[in-house]
C-alpha cells in the first residue's frame, strides 16, 4: 500500500526540502501541498491523506490548530509536526501527533516517522486513547524523539536526567522519576529509590550470590538490583500479575 501524504509549510523552499526527501522513501506519494491550515484541512478532507508532514507556524489556523481538528476525522489523519523550533513539543504530544521533527529535517528521522505513521495505519495505537500521554519526549542532537510508552522496560534516574531503556536503546529525559511513577502508577512500579520498572516486564525476583535481591525482566538483560524496602510490594505485585 502506498502511503499518501499531505506536506504542509507556508516557506516554498521547506516543502520542496520535504518532497525531495520523501523521493528517496519507497512506497510514499505526495498528493498535496499546503501553505497554511485551512489548505491542509482542505487537502485531506478532499485527498484523505494518510499522514500530513505538518508546520506549525502558518497563517490563519495554525499547525497545531489543524493537528486537534484532524483528530476528530474518522479514521484521523496522523499528524508529523516539521517545525524549525522545539518549543511547541508538548503542546504537539497534546494535539495527538505521531512525531515531531526539528528542521533541517534528517533522512534517518523522516523515515523513522514514517515507519510509526505505518505502525499507526496497522492498528497498532501510536498515541493514548485516555487523554494521558502515550509517549516519552525525548531530545536527541536538535530534534525529538517520540518513545511509546509501551516500548519502556524500565526507567532510571541518573543525576538530573532518567534514562529510558526501551525496545529500541536508551534516551535521557529531562523529567523526574517521582513525577513519572505520580503520572503512570498504573504501568511502572517502583523497585529502587532510582529505578521505576514496566509491570509487564517484571518475571521473578531471585537473590544474588551477595544475597541482594534482584528483578528479572522479560526483555532480558542484566537483573536490576531491588531495595529492601521494595521487597515485600514487589512479590505481592508479582503474585497478581
Amino acid at each position: 500500500m502506498s502511503l499518501k501524504l499531505v506536506i504542509a509549510d507556508d516557506e516554498p523552499l521547506a516543502r520542496e526540502r520535504l518532497r525531495m526527501l520523501l523521493a528517496d522513501e519507497p512506497g510514499v506519494e505526495v498528493v498535496a501541498e499546503a501553505g497554511d491550515g485551512q489548505q491542509v484541512l482542505d487537502a485531506c478532507a478532499a485527498y484523505r491523506p494518510h499522514a500530513v508532514l505538518l508546520d506549525i507556524a502558518m497563517p490563519g489556523i495554525d499547525g497545531l490548530e489543524a493537528a486537534r481538528r484532524l483528530a476528530g476525522d474518522n479514521p484521523p489523519t496522523a499528524v508529523v509536526f516539521c517545525t524549525a523550533y522545539d518549543a511547541h513539543a508538548l503542546s504537539a504530544f497534546d494535539a495527538a501527533a505521531l512525531d515531531y521533527l526539528v528542521k533541517p529535517v534528517r533522512p534517518e528521522r523522516l523515515a523513522a516517522a514514517l515507519e510509526r505513521v505505518r505502525t499507526f495505519l496497522a492498528g497498532r495505537p501510536a498515541t493514548a486513547g485516555n487523554g494521558r500521554r502515550g509517549h516519552l519526549c525525548a531530545r536527541l542532537r536538535g530534534s525529538l524523539r517520540l518513545i511509546p510508552l509501551e516500548e519502556v522496560h524500565y526507567l532510571q534516574a541518573e543525576e538530573k536526567y532518567v534514562v529510558v531503556h526501551h525496545a529500541r536503546g536508551q534516551d535521557l529525559i529531562e523529567e523526574s522519576l517521582k513525577s513519572l511513577e505520580d503520572e503512570f502508577a498504573d504501568r511502572f512500579v517502583r523497585i529502587h529509590r532510582n529505578c521505576l520498572v514496566a509491570r509487564e516486564e517484571l518475571v521473578e525476583l531471585r537473590r544474588s550470590v551477595d544475597g541482594h535481591v534482584q528483578a528479572v525482566l522479560r526483555s532480558g538483560g542484566a537483573p536490576l538490583e531491588v531495595s529492601r524496602r521494595c521487597v515485600p510490594w514487589l512479590r505481592q505485585t508479582l503474585r497478581h500479575l
